[in-house]
């Protein structure tokens, strides 16, 4: 399990980058690396922007799901979603594409929103420099 607290966009990028780390030294292929760090990203960014406070990650990894949920440390319902949007609305793509890359779309609890990646079974080496990477 991977957890961490992030308030601002600069600490999200740092903590992504160390998820992305510690994803690939389990063995998660790296189609499978891409997609939770577009995940992760999304949600968080959607919590810090319209939740205003910080945001708790965690993720876990299952047989055959990576499970993702993001909570606002905030007391009110965040507003962060409502539906899956279309993909030619001009807001929400994001959201658009994180429901097209998880294996049932987003469920939202409250503050809490949950994401499962259904995990390819072939792990690829990485072309990306884990040091390096963005």
């Amino acid at each position: 399990m991977i957890t961490f607290k992030v308030g601002n966009m600069s600490a999200m990028s740092a903590q992504l980058k160390a998820f992305s780390r510690a994803l690939r030294e389990s063995g998660i292929n790296e189609d499978d690396v891409f997609s939770c760090r577009l995940v992760a990203c999304e949600l968080l960014s959607n919590v810090i922007r319209h939740g205003g406070e910080t945001a708790s990650f965690e993720s876990e990894l299952k047989p055959d799901v990576i499970e993702i949920t993001v909570t606002a440390d905030c007391q009110s319902d965040v507003q962060a979603y409502h539906a899956l949007p279309d993909a030619m609305e001009e807001h929400g793509r994001g959201l658009y594409i994180v429901g097209v890359v998880s294996e049932s779309g987003i469920e939202k609890s409250g503050s809490t929103f949950k994401v499962c990646i259904r995990r390819t079974s072939v792990h690829t080496e990485s072309s990306v420099d884990p040091e390096t990477e963005d």
